[in-house]
C-alpha cells in the first residue's frame, strides 16, 4: 500500500455565509472499473466524476485508484480543483478507482477524517467511501476497540472497514456481505480492492446510488448527472439492500436484506440533488417545476412577476409562473465567485452577505407585486435578508413561498441540519414564521403536495417534515456525535 498524499493540515475554512441557513448534504462517492479494451484513465475519469459531484460536498475530496496489485491514494482539504492536478493525476495510474467528496458537519476539519479511507489487512489492501450515517456506529466502535480494534478517524466509515477486515479470511465478498448486516443507518458506499468494484445501498434507500457504464467499464455514482458528464450511459439505480460487485467476470448483485419499503429522501429532489440527475426515475428537474405548480394550487396570489431564489429555488419558480400565469422573471443576480472565505466576517459584513451575493435586479422588481419561491426555510435568517434586499429594491408587495412542507425536525442520516430549537418552523407558525422574515403572505407546499409532485405510489423519507423515520431515531443528545 502506497500513500501519495501525506499533506496532514487543517484549514481554516468559513461557511458559505448565503448558505448556512440551508441544509447540506455530507457526500458524493464515484466509482469506476475499466475493462483491458477500454485501458480508461480512472483517476481522470473519477476527478471528473467529483466535479459533477461538487455541490454534494466541498470540504474535502479524495481518489484511491488500484493498479491490480496495490492501492494508491491522494486526498486532502478543499475543492476537487484545489486537492487535484495533472502531477497527482499521472501518479494515480490503474484499472479501477473510488472517489469522495465531503461536507464534514460540526467539530474540526481533518485531513485524517476525509475520505476515501485505505488500510491494509490479510485479505489486502481495501479502500471506503461513504455518504451517510450509521446510528449505531458508537456501539459497534466500542465492541471492536474492546476486541482490540485501533481507529484512526472518528467517522462511520472505518467502523465498516474494522468489520470487514475482521470477517477478511471468509473472503472479501462474504466479508462485506456480513459487515454491512451488522450496521444501521443511511449509506451509499463504494469500497475498491485490488481487483473489485464493490457498490452497496443502505436497505430503505435513503441515500441515493446509481449504475452507468462508459464503453464496457462499469461507473458507480451518487447522481445520474456525473454520468452524463462523462458522456456515459445510465444503466439502473441501484437497489435498497442491494451489494453490486463488478470485477474483471463483470457485474453481479447480492441481496443482503429483507425487502423493507423505499424511504428515499424527500430532501435529495427538494435541493441537494442537482436539477439535470435522475434518481430512482423521478428526474429531479422535473419534481421541481411540478412542486411549484402544486405549490400554485395551494397558495395562490394575484402578483406581477414570479423569481426564483438561485439556484434551486428556480424550477419551482417556473412551475409556480407556468401554473399561475404570472410572468416569470430574473429577480437576482448571483455572484458566482462568492463561495467559502477565508476571511471571518463581522457582524455588519454577515448582514450584508446575501446581498454580496445575490443581488436583486431592480428593473424587474421596483414597483410590482413579486412572488419570491425558495425551496426551504431552515432558520430564517436568508429569507429575512431576502426580503429585506426586495424591498430596497422597490417591490410594492412580497409574496414569499416554499416548495417544501416547513421543516420541524433534524435529520440523522448523512444530512447537516440545525438542532430542533435552532429550526424556526419547529417552534413558530406559519402566521409567526411570515412576521420574522417580513412579508406580505407565506406559503408552505404541504406533505401531500410534496408527494404528489413526486409520485403517490413511491416511498420517501419525510422524517424533517413529520419527525417520522425510516429507522429508530436516536436522540438529540447523540446529535453532536451523529454530525462528528
Amino acid at each position: 500500500m502506497e500513500i501519495v498524499n501525506k499533506n496532514f493540515h487543517t484549514l481554516g475554512y468559513q461557511e458559505d455565509i448565503f448558505e448556512e441557513d440551508k441544509f447540506k448534504e455530507e457526500c458524493g462517492v464515484f466509482g469506476i472499473f475499466s475493462t483491458e479494451e477500454d485501458n480508461l484513465d480512472v483517476a481522470s475519469i473519477t476527478y471528473y466524476g467529483l466535479y459533477a459531484l461538487q455541490h454534494r460536498g466541498q470540504e474535502s475530496a479524495g481518489i484511491v485508484v488500484s493498479d491490480g496489485e496495490k492501492l494508491n491514494i491522494h486526498k486532502d482539504m478543499g475543492l476537487v480543483s484545489d486537492v487535484f492536478n495533472e502531477k497527482f493525476l499521472k501518479n494515480l495510474k490503474g484499472k479501477s478507482a473510488i472517489g469522495h467528496v465531503r461536507y464534514s458537519t460540526t467539530g474540526e476539519s481533518r485531513i485524517s477524517n476525509a475520505q476515501p479511507i485505505l488500510s491494509e489487512f490479510k485479505l489486502g489492501s481495501i479502500a471506503i467511501a461513504h455518504n451517510g450515517n450509521l446510528t449505531n456506529a458508537d456501539i459497534i466502535r466500542d465492541l471492536l476497540e474492546d476486541a482490540g480494534g485501533i481507529f484512526q478517524t472518528s467517522i462511520d466509515s472505518e467502523v465498516i472497514l474494522n468489520l470487514i477486515a475482521r470477517g477478511a479470511k471468509k473472503g472479501v465478498e462474504k466479508a462485506v456481505v456480513d459487515a454491512i448486516q451488522a450496521v444501521k443507518g443511511s449509506y451509499a458506499i463504494v469500497i475498491l480492492t485490488e481487483d473489485k468494484l464493490i457498490g452497496i445501498r443502505d436497505q430503505h434507500g435513503i441515500r441515493p446510488l446509481c449504475i452507468g457504464k462508459i464503453n464496457n467499464s462499469y461507473v458507480l455514482s451518487s447522481e445520474s448527472c456525473a454520468l452524463d458528464s462523462l458522456g456515459g450511459e445510465f444503466i439502473r439505480d441501484v437497489e435498497p439492500g442491494e451489494i453490486v460487485i463488478i470485477d474483471k467476470e463483470g457485474i453481479k448483485s447480492i441481496n443482503f436484506a429483507e425487502k423493507t419499503k423505499k424511504t428515499v429522501c424527500s430532501f435529495e429532489y427538494i435541493y441537494f440533488a442537482r436539477p439535470d440527475s435522475t434518481m430512482d426515475e423521478i428526474n429531479v428537474y422535473t419534481a421541481r417545476v411540478k412542486a411549484g405548480e402544486q405549490l400554485f394550487k395551494e397558495s395562490p396570489v394575484e402578483a406581477d412577476i414570479v423569481i426564483g431564489v438561485p439556484d434551486s429555488g428556480i424550477p419551482a419558480a417556473v412551475g409556480y409562473a407556468k401554473a399561475s400565469g404570472i410572468p416569470y422573471g430574473i429577480g437576482f443576480i448571483k455572484n458566482k465567485y462568492v463561495g467559502r472565505t477565508f476571511i471571518k466576517p463581522t457582524q455588519e459584513l454577515r448582514e450584508r452577505a446575501v446581498t454580496v451575493k445575490l443581488n436583486p435586479l431592480k428593473i424587474n422588481i421596483e414597483g410590482k407585486r413579486v412572488v419570491i419561491v425558495d425551496d426551504s426555510i431552515v432558520r430564517g435568517t436568508t429569507s429575512r435578508r431576502l426580503v429585506e434586499s426586495l424591498k430596497r429594491a422597490g417591490a410594492k408587495e412580497i409574496h414569499f413561498r416554499i416548495s417544501s412542507p416547513v421543516v420541524k425536525y433534524p435529520c440523522y442520516f448523512g444530512i447537516d441540519t440545525p438542532y430542533r430549537r435552532d429550526l424556526i418552523g419547529a417552534s413558530l407558525t406559519v402566521e409567526e414564521i411570515r412576521q420574522e422574515i417580513g412579508a406580505d403572505t407565506l406559503g408552505y407546499l404541504s406533505k401531500k403536495g410534496l408527494l404528489k409532485s413526486l409520485g403517490e405510489d413511491r416511498g420517501f423519507c419525510m422524517g424533517c417534515f413529520s419527525g417520522v423515520y425510516p429507522i429508530s431515531a436516536p436522540m438529540e443528545a447523540e446529535k453532536d456525535r451523529l454530525e462528528k
